[in-house]
């Protein structure tokens, strides 16, 4: 039997502070240990969980890998205003006319990550 992907880890200054951003931008609950100034936090997703491990290194290039959300119940736009309410940065539009694309944001560690837009707009779309 070949591997499985048993969670994202990333690279965080502030382990608690990014699981917590993470965990309302997924509506998903942090791991019930996880504690401020914890070397590991988890945030438990239903499509992959992912945790952060501490690090004293700020992040200083582009992502090689990143996360690609979709909104379940809202609009991509929708979706994008409600995570930079969260804390996320605008990045890079990439939407274009005809309603494709995806936004690019950036989570309060920097990290890059892009939100699609919905099923519903993609089957609209046809």
């Amino acid at each position: 039997m070949a591997s499985t992907v048993h969670c994202m880890t990333f690279d965080a200054r502030d382990t608690y502070e990014q699981a917590k951003f993470w965990a309302a931008v997924l509506d998903v609950p942090m791991s019930p240990d996880d504690q401020p100034g914890d070397p590991e936090a988890l945030v438990r997703s239903p499509r992959g969980d992912i945790l952060f491990v501490a690090t004293p290194d700020a992040k200083h290039t582009k992502n090689r890998a990143h996360l690609d959300l979709e909104p379940s119940d809202r609009t991509r736009d929708a979706e994008v205003e409600r995570i930079v309410a969260l804390g996320a940065t605008f990045f890079e539009d990439h939407r274009n006319p005809d309603g494709t694309g995806w936004v690019t944001l950036k989570d309060p560690e920097g990290n890059e990550f892009c939100v699609v837009r919905s099923a519903a707009e993609r089957g609209a779309a046809h």
